[in-house]
């Protein structure tokens, strides 16, 4: 009967902790300051033109959501919201299916600019050498047509594209290289493009696992988690966490996944990787030869299918639930050790975070 009791007890008190922190400032007046907090992404439905932004504060206290359109009341932020990149006070909010991007303040979310032109099928962005860079992957059935977008900063127009290898995904700057991983658009790809950022040339390709899906630049070191091609490709391959040694753009080290699995939302944080199976999440070291046996947790408890989108920030893990993909997903916030803290609902497919 006590340890009835007392798990009765726990129970009701993890449950009145996790419902009380999911307040929500959604009173349609801005914040007036959107520092200090991360900003997520919400994808929204493909061709429903309802992608948003939500602000959640440090200290985990502050939540609101739809800021894009709360401060701009008169813009549609627009269809599919794939990326955002911050550049000095300014964000550049990626809108893939718009084929836009709408340029704001990063810490007012007043307007700036659109670009409209010279994008097509836009994907990621980075920055470098003064100017932007943003993956494009044309026509997803042409694999002829892919390419890097260069932006003036000034004026916010393209200057140029870089053509490259069909499905040109993820972006990461080093030392005014590019890094570029291409999953294939329709198709596999298994290469990363090397960029030079000065004179907008592609310099070298690399060739790692199939279908690298996240990037990380940690002590002189490209991290890739690799996908590996999904059971319905009808050549179903493992994933594999790939190191490339930025001095001479070559693969130092790659550790397979065992078969069948397909690890993403890679995160390096000091010496430590962090990454996800389904709805696990894994923590390993730079310097491990061999991957983790087991998780460090699970979302399964909160009725997560798969991770959606991950983060670590400040001993704290931030996962991103989509849920049906089609109402308002959940965010869920992590202890270092794996312990549920805080929980908030957000918009339709929280796709990423980025720490402002």
């Amino acid at each position: 009967m006590k340890f009835s009791r007392l798990l009765v007890v726990a129970l009701i008190s993890s449950i009145f902790f996790v419902s009380c922190t999911d307040d929500n400032d959604d009173n349609g007046i801005p914040l007036g300051s959107y520092d200090n907090g991360v900003l997520i992404l919400n994808q929204g439905g493909y061709g429903k033109g309802n992608a948003s932004v939500s602000y959640l504060s440090d200290d985990f206290v502050t939540q609101q959501n739809n800021i894009f359109s709360i401060v701009n009341p008169t813009i549609t932020l627009g269809d599919v919201g794939q990326d955002i990149g911050f550049y000095q006070d300014l964000a550049f909010i990626v809108l893939n299916v718009s084929n836009k991007i709408e340029v704001v303040n990063r810490y007012t979310m007043e307007h700036v600019a659109t670009i409209a032109t010279g994008l097509d099928n836009p994907r990621y962005i980075t920055f470098s050498n003064g100017k932007g860079f943003v993956t494009n992957w044309g026509d997803g059935g042409s694999t002829t047509d892919d390419y890097v977008a260069v932006l003036n900063l000034s004026t916010y127009a393209v200057t140029t594209k870089i053509p490259v290898a069909e499905g040109p995904e993820r972006i990461v700057e080093n030392n005014n290289k590019l890094y570029v991983a291409h999953i294939g658009g329709w198709g596999y790809g298994k290469t990363i493009s090397v960029i030079n950022a000065a004179n907008n040339t592609l310099s070298t390709t690399i060739t790692v696992g199939d279908v690298p899906n996240s990037l990380e630049i940690n002590n002189g070191s490209l991290y890739v988690i690799c996908g590996g091609n999904p059971s319905y490709s009808g050549s179903e391959t493992a994933g594999s966490l790939v190191k490339v040694n930025l001095s001479n753009n070559t693969v130092a080290s790659t550790i397979n996944f065992a078969a069948k699995t397909h690890p993403s939302n890679l995160d390096v944080v000091n010496s430590n990787i962090f990454y996800t199976v389904g709805s696990d999440i894994y923590k390993s070291t730079v310097s491990a030869t061999t991957l983790p046996s087991t998780a460090l947790f699970s979302t399964t408890a909160q009725g997560v299918y798969g991770v959606y989108s991950f983060a670590v920030k400040n001993d704290k893990i931030y996962v991103g639930d989509a849920g049906n993909y089609s109402s308002n997903g959940k965010v869920y916030v992590y202890s270092a050790a794996g312990t549920l803290e805080n929980q908030y609902t957000v918009g339709v497919i929280p796709a990423g975070f980025y720490f402002n």
